[in-house]
């Protein structure tokens, strides 16, 4: 093996993927680096190849698969230093594929490897179905108050596995928690279409009110959700890593990150997002009509939308993380993102 930093690299043809991957191919240490990519096209892989030509690490190699070709990727794991995982953070097996390669990494070279892990602040959602705003905000730089959260809740499962490897000393793991993402990514891994343009929650709702021909809303809508820019996001993982290559960032107990530069109402979101859809014959009226029961029953991912989640990026900022988007871009991005979906010229 080279002596250059092994990077691992799962969901780079994702929405948050693709964008801290432009930025991780750009990073300072990029030249002293070598990028695996696990990638399912081999269309995309082809493309992927020759996009990394043109970064200054001169190249990145392909892994062809899935998180559910458990031995692949557990072998690759053993050889990396590094690893960003960047897909699937609710299902345990591709988690302890991982886990058992770092373990192995660890035993054969008695480096301790590192593992950035994505989950998400869906693990802090409440039951509020959309009546009142929730009182509880959670800060990152408190461990116990982290640690208070049920085991069945959104994604815990996953991030004790990656917890219970940093305590057994077998790996550094950090986990980062984003919030609502917004906007349309640019850059070369975007507009040769390789990388996802599109997030999950707010185009989830914009195509449940095309269906349903009115923007909808849970109950009242009086939730909020913190958000942040694809951008800031991205940037964040940067600064993260910049962080954990200079020993500066906590890890294990203490390596929560949360991520978001303020919040918005549910309310006002889905506002924005019907007033948009009338604007180009999708909606029957301007304001967002509640779902009503045949539609929870029929989509019961439409509950989701009426949680509070809520939290500081106290220790994200305290690494250095300086988002440029305030919350209220968030209602900015609603238009290219419905004319994008639809396909409708700006």
């Amino acid at each position: 093996m080279s002596g250059r930093t092994q990077i691992f690299f799962t969901g780079a043809t994702g929405y948050v993927g693709g964008a801290i991957l432009q930025k991780l191919a750009t990073h300072p240490t990029a030249a002293n680096s070598e990028f695996t990519l696990l990638v399912r096209s081999p269309e995309k892989a082809r493309l992927l190849e020759d996009w990394g030509k043109t970064t200054p690490a001169g190249g990145v190699k392909i892994l062809l698969g899935s998180l559910t070709d458990y031995d692949k990727v557990t072998a690759q794991v053993a050889k990396s230093d590094v690893v960003f995982s960047m897909a699937d953070s609710y299902n345990d097996d591709p988690c302890k594929a991982i886990l058992a390669g770092l373990k192995e990494r660890f035993q054969n070279s008695g480096k301790v490897p590192i593992l950035i892990h994505t989950s998400g602040t869906g693990t802090l959602k409440d039951d509020a179905q959309g009546k009142f705003e929730g009182e509880t905000i959670y800060d990152d730089i408190t461990p116990d108050q982290i640690e208070s959260l049920p085991d069945g809740v959104f994604h815990r499962n996953v991030d004790l596995l990656v917890l219970a490897a940093d305590r057994e000393g077998y790996a550094k793991t950090y986990i980062v928690f984003p919030p609502t993402i917004y906007g349309l990514p640019v850059g070369p891994l975007f507009d040769k279409n390789i990388s996802n343009r599109h997030s999950h929650q707010i185009p989830f709702l914009i195509r449940a009110g095309v269906a349903r021909k009115q923007g909808g809303v849970v109950n009242d809508g009086l939730n909020k959700w913190p958000c942040v820019h694809y951008d800031d996001c991205a940037e964040f993982y940067i600064t993260l890593y910049t962080a954990i290559l200079e020993d500066k960032a906590d890890h294990g107990r203490g390596g929560n990150y949360f991520i978001e530069n303020g919040e918005y109402r549910a309310y006002d979101l889905a506002k924005a997002i019907t007033e948009e859809l009338a604007e180009v014959g999708q909606s029957d009226k301007s304001t967002p009509v509640p779902f009503t029961a045949e539609e929870y029953e029929k989509t019961p991912m439409l509950s989701y939308f009426g949680t509070n989640s809520r939290c500081k990026a106290s220790k994200a900022r305290a690494l250095g993380w300086k988002p440029k988007h305030p919350a209220e871009d968030i209602f900015a991005s609603i238009r290219p993102e419905v004319r994008a979906l639809l396909n409708i010229q700006p």
